[in-house]
């Protein structure tokens, strides 16, 4: 069997508290090996619960930040915080963060600031970035400059343009395919993925959201990684192992670092669970 990492999930959220083992369990039996989740950080932060469940579940990391549309409320508190808790050997990432320029739930000038902010607290703290850009392509790039050599991490769930792709791996990150790469408009979308360096990109399912195709319009889960995978192979003209291998490889260079051992060796070997 095939197996697959969802590189950036939300299995914390609220969506998934009435059946959370089931789904976990689903995942696993599908081959899903690790999976990265990513806490809330709204009005009702999901960061301690998410730590929990990453701390009972072998194969679950944790990303921690301040989403931009939570920008507003960042402050010195929060981010001694978010710190403390980074500390934890299940927390590999720092994210989501970045720009949303679609929605403004928080202020622009306050959404850069805050980004900038956390991209140098997450090289202090030597983990890589999980970056959400949403119609902010040029601030997002000018950013991401800024940190130069030093900047790891990938962008999620992307849907931005060729050339943002592009500029994105010169400067050293990864690019993840979510759901939308299964849908029936996502034609742009599909000629970055084919014009990619194969050895830059990840798959993921942002669950609850953005269930792939054959499951759209119903709640998504790490299970679902699989349909982004087969559509990537459908893209590339490689088998779905062949995706699987590369985009599991990818995460690993990546994150091997922060990964236990067990976890990596099972990827490295192709074990599922």
């Amino acid at each position: 069997m095939s197996v697959f990492v969802d590189a950036h999930a939300h299995l914390n959220a609220p969506e998934f508290d009435a059946d959370r083992h089931a789904v976990l369990a689903r995942a696993r039996a599908g081959g899903v090996v690790v999976i990265l989740d990513v806490a809330l950080s709204g009005p009702e932060p999901t960061f301690e619960r998410a730590l929990a469940l990453a701390e009972a579940h072998e194969g679950i990391y944790l990303a921690l930040g301040v989403h931009p549309h939570d920008a507003k409320t960042y402050t010195a508190e929060v981010e001694e915080r978010l710190l403390e808790m980074s500390a934890h050997p299940k927390v590999i990432a720092w994210g989501e963060i970045g720009l949303d320029y679609h929605y403004d739930h928080s202020p622009r000038e306050v959404q850069r600031e805050v980004f900038r902010r956390q991209l140098r607290v997450a090289e202090r703290r030597g983990l890589p970035v999980v970056i959400h850009s949403r119609e902010a392509e040029a601030d997002t790039l000018a950013l991401l400059r800024e940190q130069g050599p030093r900047l790891r991490g990938f962008m999620h769930c992307f849907t931005g343009s060729r050339e943002l792709a592009r500029q994105c791996v010169e400067l050293g990150l990864y690019i993840s395919f979510s759901g939308i790469l299964t849908f029936r408009n996502a034609w742009a979308l599909v000629e970055v993925a084919r014009d990619l360096p194969r050895e830059r990109v990840l798959i993921e399912t942002d669950c609850p959201y953005l269930a792939p195709v054959p499951y759209r319009g119903k709640r998504n889960e790490p299970l679902f990684v699989r349909e982004v995978a087969r559509r990537l192979a459908e893209v590339w003209g490689e088998s779905l192992e062949a995706v699987a291998w590369q985009t599991t490889e990818n995460f690993l260079a990546l994150f091997a670092d922060h990964l236990d051992p067990h976890d990596a060796r099972r990827l490295r070997e192709g074990s599922a669970w």
